[in-house]
């Protein structure tokens, strides 16, 4: 028995090695090849209220720190799924039921899959009624031969979320086929 149980415990890295990449996602994420097509509508700041027995949650995408005059395109992800994506300093919102939510910002790369995808999560708890924001802060700076990326995501006071919102273009996203 003492046996069988050493072989187990020696044997068990080996069948932790064999997770799908899918399975190694951060909280929040959907899948990894999933891509965004994102149009940005500037000059329109739509102001939503949360649906009956839901809450809104505006995802803001902010640039201001990506010294690059390509921007990026950030996924948001909730409970697992992709609900849209931004393009360089803008957002959208979307509803959510009550209750806890996992949320992923990942930034779209190329078609490349050698590249590692960068994710930032956070968590929360929804309340009928209630408007969340929360901020992507994309950084890119020159200090390396390819530029360094860093990408933090973080819930932002009310204030300054609608001050983003206000400041910033709407997106709207649909997904590649």
């Amino acid at each position: 028995m003492k046996a069988a149980l050493i072989l187990f415990l020696l044997a068990s890295p080996v069948f932790a090695q064999n997770k799908s990449k899918d399975s190694a996602a951060a909280p929040g994420c959907g899948a990894e090849e999933a891509r965004f097509n994102v149009k940005k509508v500037k000059g329109q700041h739509p102001i939503a209220q949360p649906d009956a027995g839901k809450a809104l949650v505006y995802f803001i995408e902010d640039d201001t720190d990506f010294d690059s005059i390509f921007k990026p395109t950030t996924r948001a992800g909730l409970d697992g799924a992709w609900v849209g994506a931004t393009h360089g300093n803008s957002y959208f919102y979307f509803s959510v039921a009550p209750g806890e939510h996992h949320l992923c910002a990942s930034k779209q790369w190329t078609d490349d899959p050698q590249q590692t995808p960068k994710r930032a999560v956070a968590h929360f708890t929804a309340e009928a009624g209630s408007v969340y924001y929360f901020r992507v802060k994309n950084r890119w700076h020159r200090d390396y031969a390819f530029g360094d990326y860093e990408i933090d995501f973080a819930p932002l006071d009310s204030d300054e979320g609608v001050l983003l919102a206000s400041t910033y273009s709407s997106a709207t996203s649909h997904l590649r086929k």
